[in-house]
């Protein structure tokens, strides 16, 4: 298996209908091989933290190859998602 774990930082001004419709539209989003996934807000225990984290857990590293290159995930990464990230970390690792 293949997690793939995404750290956001929010953009100031974000407000939480964007945010809301970024993660209804990841939520919505089936891909082969993608077996589960979870969402949280940072509590902002600790200054300096990243806004949100996602963690994307796939069969193999062909199914997150193909997740990263579907379609939709990728409009989703344009339309919802980018007018509203500052920054973005990303990291894949076997589990």
């Amino acid at each position: 298996m293949v997690r793939n774990v995404i750290m956001l930082k929010f953009r100031s001004g974000t407000t939480q209908d964007q945010i809301d419709t970024m993660t209804s539209a990841m939520d919505a989003l089936h891909v082969d091989g993608l077996v589960a996934r979870t969402w949280g807000m940072d509590l902002g225990l600790r200054e300096g933290n990243m806004s949100a984290v996602a963690t994307f857990d796939f069969i193999d590293e062909d199914a997150y190859r193909a997740y990263d290159r579907h379609e939709e995930h990728n409009r989703i990464r344009r339309e919802p998602t980018a007018p509203i990230i500052e920054r973005a970390e990303r990291c894949q690792y076997r589990i």
